[in-house]
Formats: structure tokens, C-alpha cells, sequence
């Protein structure tokens, strides 16, 4: 009798392992291989940046609508702090979010600094700027409007004409190759942009765009890097071509208006 009690039982248990077995065998189980990590585990750089950042910045951090992250001379001036601060917090009054889940955003402190460091360690050149004197990622100097425009004149009109305004021919092209046609003084640009994003411009330039860095605005005779204060001084030169009150406003004579139905709509 416990012989038979005995078999039964194995025999229970091997027909458990066949269902099991065979559930696991079915359409559609995932595979150990196929199956997908929570978010809060995904550590690769690679995979992280795509799903976060490549929207904005681009693949491979250039190319995108955003200021690159593929440009060794922006990594080297913002440094690991503000790196941290930014992907973390995000940039009030932009369009750049915070990522970290105590900002509200979605990512945890450990994949913020995988982020950080994988911007670094791919896109860095610490080497290139071991001895160069880096300027003030930011700084809270207003500038000098006036000699802002000189340095303007003698660093930037080459491609964008001594006002800002570009350099276009008549069929409003570049006149020649590596100038600019728009203006970088328009009202609706830096409507949309902020200092900040001005002064990470003209210090880091667009290597996908072949812009320099701020070592390599003024060539030829007295050539040299821009000075922290030269570049305090182009930063207020160009906010003082920003519209006060940005957008078109309505005054209160046009402020009614007729609907399809005749009705007048305030």
C-alpha cells in the first residue's frame, strides 16, 4: 500500500513538472532572455541615454535641437556637479526636465550618475584641457553691452555679419561657405533661449555645426581665447536685442471679434 502511495505521489509531482513544463513552452511565455528589467535596473549608459535624452540632444549627443552633449569642451566647463544638477533637476524656464525621481522625474540617483558618467567617459577629452584655463560655466557679471558689440564684431561678424543679422546673398543663402544667413539677434530666437543657454553656446560652440569653442572665435593677429569677461560682455550684447514683453499683444479694441454665428466672442 505505501509502494502505491509512493508512486502515485511521484507520478503527481512528474505530471505537476510536465504542466509547468509545458505552460512555459506555450505561445507568447517569454523566453529567461526575453524578459525585461524594471526601469529602476537598466544601468547601460547606452540604453539610458536613448530612452532619455537622444530626443533632444540627439544620437550620439549631436544633431539634435538641443545645445550637444557630444562636445568635449562643454563636459570639461560644466564639470561633474553641474552635469549632475541639470540631468537631475532640470533647467527652470527651459524646456530641459528633471530626470531624477526626487525632482519628479522618473530616473533614480544611481542612473542619473551612470548618465553623467557615461557622458564623461564617452565624450570627454580631460587631456585636451588639463592645462587650459577654463571660464565660469555661469556667472552673474551683467556684461558691458557696448564693449559686447566690439568683441562681437571681432569674434562672431565673420559668419554672421557685424549686427548679428547674417551674412546672405541675394537668394538669401549664405554668401559663402561657413557663414550664417539667420540672424542670431532675432527676437523670436532669444525669446527662446535663456543666458545660460547664450553663454554655453558661444564657450562650448557646435561642433556638429563646425561653430568653435571659445578658443577659437578670434583668428589672426591678437588672436586668443575670449576672456570670462569678453564673454560676459557677448552674452549682454545679445540679451539687449531681447524683446521686453515677447509675442504679439492684443489691445483692447481687438480683443472682440466675430464669431462664425455673428456673435461677438471676447
Amino acid at each position: 500500500m505505501k509502494t502505491t502511495l509512493r508512486t502515485l505521489a511521484i507520478l503527481a509531482l512528474s505530471a505537476a513538472a510536465l504542466v509547468a513544463a509545458g505552460c512555459k513552452s506555450m505561445p507568447g511565455y517569454p523566453k529567461a532572455s526575453e524578459e525585461i528589467p524594471r526601469p529602476e535596473a537598466v544601468l547601460d549608459f547606452n540604453t539610458l541615454y536613448k530612452q532619455n535624452c537622444s530626443a533632444c540632444h540627439g544620437d550620439n549627443g549631436r544633431n539634435g535641437a538641443a545645445l550637444p552633449l557630444n562636445n568635449a569642451a562643454y563636459l570639461a566647463v560644466a564639470g561633474v556637479d553641474n552635469l549632475h544638477a541639470i540631468t537631475a533637476k532640470g533647467v527652470s524656464g527651459t524646456l530641459m526636465p528633471a530626470f531624477a525621481r526626487s525632482a519628479g522625474g522618473i530616473l533614480t540617483d544611481q542612473q542619473i550618475e551612470v548618465i553623467v558618467q557615461g557622458m564623461l567617459r564617452e565624450w570627454g577629452k580631460p587631456a585636451e584641457f588639463a592645462s587650459t584655463a577654463l571660464p565660469p560655466y555661469a556667472s552673474n557679471n551683467p556684461g558691458d553691452v557696448v564693449e559686447g558689440q566690439k568683441t562681437f564684431v571681432a569674434a562672431c561678424a565673420r559668419c554672421h555679419a557685424a549686427d548679428g543679422t547674417g551674412i546672405k546673398s541675394s537668394e538669401g543663402k549664405p554668401a559663402d561657405p561657413g557663414t550664417s544667413p539667420d540672424s542670431i539677434v532675432d527676437p523670436s530666437y532669444l525669446a527662446l533661449v535663456s543666458n545660460q543657454s547664450l553663454r554655453s553656446l558661444i564657450i562650448a560652440g557646435r561642433p556638429d555645426e563646425n561653430v568653435p569653442d571659445w578658443r577659437g572665435y578670434i583668428t589672426g593677429p591678437g588672436a586668443h581665447a575670449l576672456t570670462p569677461q569678453e564673454i560676459d560682455n557677448l552674452v549682454a550684447w545679445l540679451t539687449s536685442h531681447r524683446a521686453s514683453a515677447p509675442g504679439q499683444s492684443l489691445s483692447s479694441t481687438s480683443s472682440t471679434t466675430t464669431s462664425a454665428t455673428g456673435k461677438e466672442m471676447k
